[in-house]
């Protein structure tokens, strides 16, 4: 055997002993490795279980939301032609400011034709009472006149048994006497006639008054509809109305927003539903200002239906062909109004809304609305009180000087 042969396996006895050793550190640091691993899913286990129970378990979000309010249509109440166009797109405008006017020629002609019918009635009536008055006066005429022809005769019945009136005249006076009480009934006929049209009331609320005015509130109503006022403080929006447009009663002619009291309209799968409660708290961040605005709102009811139950083509569920699909149910969202003027939300834009479900004991129906209005307006309650007041002021015109013109007397 040569050195170099004897040299090989001492050199390899070396690289044996680092490879065994080598494999005997591996499965501690192998251990060490997949303890560490373990920890790791553990700890995230845990996280993942705290933010479940914590968090993710007592809320309900969605990014399926958007802006919602009411739109108010302005619309043409009687037929006319545009004059006057007061308000544009995007301007704001108050209850009661006139946005649209139209041509009022033929409604002045018609409120003169009712003031004058007004004012005739009231005269007329005014007539009809001083003839009441004077058949009253004709009535105690007659009655004077019969009492006289009575006295006559019970004057001269003792001379005729003496013998000093002749017969002829007792008969004369008898005569005389029917004559008297004839022309006393026809009187008191003619002044229950008189009294008739007139008894019961005074001059303004006799019944052929009452109809004048009444036509004439309907003209003089008629005639400031030719100024189409705002039934609520807003921002005019779609308006398609031009000068020189012909319109008819009904017509649209532009939308007015009001961009107060505006709520959300969540639409949650119906698999989010089972813990959401009217009443729960909920908070709104909208794309337009992103995380940096949040609002704060409550849950004020849920929707009675299905939006595939109220769409235009409904879906037909009992076809051959039917896939399930996960259903949404609106959800509205009351929103805080001193939030919205810091800052203001429009119709239509998008929203992400997380709802507080911890507590989930509050009713899922709501209850029966109260008796107060949604939405009111006093507006169109100001022009009637005003057309009362023109009615007024023609009738008081028209009653003469006298204080007691309109009082009935009868007999």
């Amino acid at each position: 055997m040569s050195a170099t042969e004897s040299d090989q396996p001492q050199n390899a006895a070396p690289a044996d002993s680092k490879d065994s050793g080598m494999t005997a550190k591996n499965p501690a640091k192998r251990r060490k490795t997949l303890l560490i691993v373990l920890l790791i899913f553990i700890a995230a286990g845990v996280i993942w279980l705290l933010l479940w129970l914590l968090v993710f378990s007592t809320r309900e979000t969605t990014d399926d939301a958007y802006v919602g309010g009411n739109q108010v249509a302005i619309s043409a109440q009687v037929p006319g032609t545009v004059v006057a166009i007061l308000a544009d797109d995007t301007q704001h405008v108050e209850a009661g400011q006139i946005l649209v006017k139209l041509d009022n020629t033929d409604a002045s002609v018609r409120l003169a034709q009712a003031e004058a019918s007004l004012a005739a009635a009231v005269r007329q009536v005014r007539q009809q009472t001083d003839s009441a008055n004077g058949s009253d006066a004709a009535v105690a005429e007659r009655q004077v006149e019969l009492k006289k022809a009575e006295a006559d005769l019970k004057r001269r019945l003792p001379l005729v048994a003496q013998q000093a009136e002749a017969p002829e005249t007792i008969q004369h006076l008898r005569d005389a006497i029917a004559q008297a009480r004839a022309a006393l009934n026809t009187a008191q006929a003619q002044a229950s006639a008189q009294h008739a049209s007139i008894s019961g009331t005074d001059i303004a609320n006799n019944p052929a008054v009452l109809q004048a005015r009444a036509n004439f509130r309907a003209a003089w109503v008629a005639a400031q509809r030719n100024a189409i006022y705002a039934p609520v403080s807003g921002y005019v929006a779609q308006r398609s109305v031009q000068v020189g447009n012909s319109v008819q009663a009904g017509q649209q002619l532009m939308t007015v927003l009001p961009l107060h009291n505006l709520w959300i309209e969540a639409n949650f799968k119906e698999s989010q539903l089972r813990h959401i409660r009217i009443g729960q708290p909920a908070k709104v961040e909208a794309d337009i200002y992103g995380s940096s605005v949040e609002y704060h709102g409550k849950v004020i009811g849920l929707g009675a239906g299905t939006g595939s139950v109220f769409s235009l083509l409904p879906a037909q569920n009992a076809t051959g062909n039917w896939i399930k699909v996960v259903q949404r149910v609106p959800v509205r969202i009351a929103l805080d109004n001193n939030e919205l003027d810091k800052h203001p939300l429009r119709i239509g834009l998008s929203s992400d809304v997380t709802v507080d479900i911890t507590d989930d004991k509050g009713p899922v129906l709501a209850p029966q609305g109260e008796r107060e209005p949604v939405a009111e307006t006093t507006v169109y309650e100001q022009m009637a009180s005003k057309a009362d007041a023109a009615a007024d002021k023609v009738i008081q015109a028209n009653l003469g000087s006298s204080d007691n013109a309109g009082s009935d007397r009868p007999n």
